[in-house]
């Protein structure tokens, strides 16, 4: 989508210096402007700028790093080497599989949870917080919240809040938005309420899904202190590479001097609140 907006922008710019140019080149032979030339150069700039906000509104929309309300934290500013690994949409039948890494490696991770799977899956969501894992809220739909009111982004989050405490967990529920998509009605609510966002800094299957060497080499790559990394680990078919990937990914870190924390810890130790 980036490109595309690019290549809007450069069509864009060109035709309207081309426009512009061949004005001069008109009022320089004919001493005034044609018509068709005024219309065609007002309406290269207005289309102009509609693809500059547009873009604009893309690249809010999508950022790991910036909202316009409250705090966001894609990374946490340390130079201690601790990371923390995340997982979205849980939980499903595979979440075992993960947990068992965990417990293997004896680390601990946070699952962002949707708040419709922890109703068909509450024994696997209690078993996460049985684990000694945190749970953070992922929504209950996992709908994209744009353009969304406030009174459906209340009912998303708290409802999903509630089921998160309902398996016993007692801990910090930070948030993450399905798809890390947001605009201004749902940074206004979670700043008015006193919630994280949380997005990653690490994303392996974001850009390498189902090459699980690929994934491997790019986080142990791009992560550094204070790094989040997400991984989706628990549908059928693509996630698979996730699981296999899991703990290569863990062992190549610990191999690096990693230690692993959860969100909140890793929040404390950035300072943040």
């Amino acid at each position: 989508m980036d490109k595309i907006f690019k290549y809007l922008l450069v069509i864009l710019g060109v035709l309207l210096v081309g426009a512009i140019a061949l004005y001069g080149v008109y009022k320089r032979q004919f001493g005034t402007m044609h018509k068709f030339l005024k219309y065609l150069l007002i309406m290269l700039g207005v289309l102009l700028v509609v693809v500059v906000a547009l873009y604009g509104v893309y690249k809010l929309m999508n950022s790991r790093t910036y909202q316009l309300f409250g705090t966001i934290v894609p990374r946490v500013n340390t130079q201690e080497k601790v990371v923390a690994l995340t997982f979205d949409d849980a939980p499903t039948q595979y979440t075992g599989d993960v947990l068992n890494t965990l417990a293997d490696e004896n680390i601990h991770a946070t699952f962002y949870l949707i708040g419709q799977r922890i109703e068909e899956y509450p024994d696997v969501a209690k078993a996460i917080a049985d684990q000694g894992d945190e749970l953070g809220n992922h929504s209950y739909s996992h709908q994209r919240m744009l353009l969304k009111s406030q009174s459906f982004i209340d009912t998303e989050i708290q409802t999903t809040n509630k089921l998160i405490r309902d398996t016993g967990y007692t801990g910090e529920i930070t948030f993450r938005p399905p798809n890390s998509k947001k605009l201004v009605g749902l940074p206004w609510y979670l700043w008015r309420h006193g919630i994280i966002t949380i997005e990653a800094d690490v994303e392996p299957d974001t850009y390498y899904q189902g090459d699980v060497d690929k994934m491997i080499s790019y986080t142990l790559a791009n992560t550094k202190p204070g790094s989040i990394i997400v991984m989706h680990p628990f549908c059928d078919g693509v996630c698979a590479s996730d699981r296999e990937a899991l703990p290569q990914i863990i062992d190549g870190l610990k191999a690096e001097g990693y230690t692993f924390v959860t969100i909140s810890e890793l929040l404390q130790k950035g300072g943040i609140q």
